[in-house]
Formats: C-alpha cells, sequence, structure tokens
C-alpha cells in the first residue's frame, strides 16, 4: 500500500487516450483499497492529440485539498514522444517516480528520480485495444502505476470492469494485468 499520507500523481497523454479515464479509474481503485483520494483533468485545448494533463491525488485520510499538482510524487506519461514537446517532469519531487509507456527512459535524461518502463503500446495492440487507430495504452499504464505504487491489481481490474462495464473492462483488466507483471525499474 502506499508508504506516504498523501500522494500526488500527475498523468500526461494525449487527447484520446484516456489520461482523465485512468486518473478516475485509479481513484476507484484506491478506494476498493480502503484509500482517499480525488481526480480531475486540466482543462485547455483539448483536442484529439493535443498533450492533456489529469492529475490524482491519494491518501489514507481524506483530501480536503482541491488544487492542481505542481509538485507530483510520481509522473506517468502515456506517450513517448510527449518529454520531446512537454516538460513531464516539470515539479517532480526529488525522489519522485516516472512511469513511461516505453521500453526504455526515452529522452528523460538524468535526474533525482527513477524511471519505470512498460511497453504499454505493444499490450494494447496485443489486446486489440484501439479505438481510431490509437492504442489504447491507459488501463495498461494504470497496471504498471499500480505496481509502482504497491496498489492490489485486483482492486484496479475491478474498478476497470466497473468503469468500463463487463465486455470491455475484462480485456483492459486483462491490460493491466498484463502490465503489472512486466513494468520494470528503467537504466
Amino acid at each position: 500500500m502506499i508508504q506516504k499520507d498523501l500522494v500526488e500523481i500527475r498523468f500526461h497523454g494525449r487527447g484520446g487516450q484516456g489520461a482523465v479515464t485512468a486518473a478516475n479509474i485509479l481513484v476507484a481503485a484506491a478506494w476498493k483499497s480502503g484509500l482517499w483520494g480525488q481526480a480531475f483533468p486540466f482543462f485547455g485545448a483539448e483536442r484529439r492529440g493535443a498533450p492533456v494533463v489529469a492529475f490524482a491525488r491519494l491518501s489514507r485520510r481524506r483530501v480536503r485539498l482541491h488544487s492542481m499538482i505542481r509538485h507530483p510524487d510520481v509522473v506517468v506519461i502515456l506517450d513517448p514522444k510527449l518529454p520531446k514537446l512537454v516538460n513531464v517532469l516539470e515539479g517532480l519531487k526529488s525522489g519522485g517516480k516516472v512511469v513511461i509507456n516505453s521500453a526504455s527512459k526515452s529522452g528523460l535524461g538524468k535526474g533525482e528520480y527513477r524511471v519505470y518502463c512498460v511497453d504499454a503500446t505493444k499490450i494494447a495492440l496485443d489486446l486489440g485495444l484501439v479505438l481510431a487507430g490509437w492504442p489504447l495504452a491507459n488501463t495498461s499504464m494504470l497496471g504498471a502505476l499500480a505496481k509502482v505504487l504497491n496498489l492490489p491489481i485486483a482492486d484496479v481490474k475491478e474498478a476497470i470492469v466497473e468503469y468500463m462495464g463487463k465486455k470491455k473492462g475484462e480485456v483492459n483488466a486483462r491490460a493491466a494485468e498484463r502490465a503489472y507483471v512486466e513494468v520494470s525499474e528503467c537504466e
């Protein structure tokens, strides 16, 4: 389970990749694990393919803070090309964690943070999780994030099925479970 009283997470993705959905499902899974949480998007000029940001807070206590997360403990990157376009590491706390949809650090450079990699795009393609030609890696990334945060994968899978319905949810839950197994710290 999470070690700190409050863990703040920032999701970076592109419009249509499901960053907001991932944040919402993460909080639902946290509730199942006996934690408190909140998820919210940052709305700007969202359109399909444009960089987007979503946030989540998880805590062992009721979350009363309602503001953007400027100094996250964890950054989740759904698109490995985003670090070339957006400063995804901005404000990341020293000793923080990065979970990226990539087989490598993908140009993140060196810093006082740990990077965890999983090829969520491959998992999505293998399982047929594609919408309008885009692999949907958000639920795979949730599985990887669950491992990094030490959240029970069973709670994540259950939250995915409840959020998406049985048919879509089951294949997305398989994606999360596979990423949970495959995520590893990058060198």
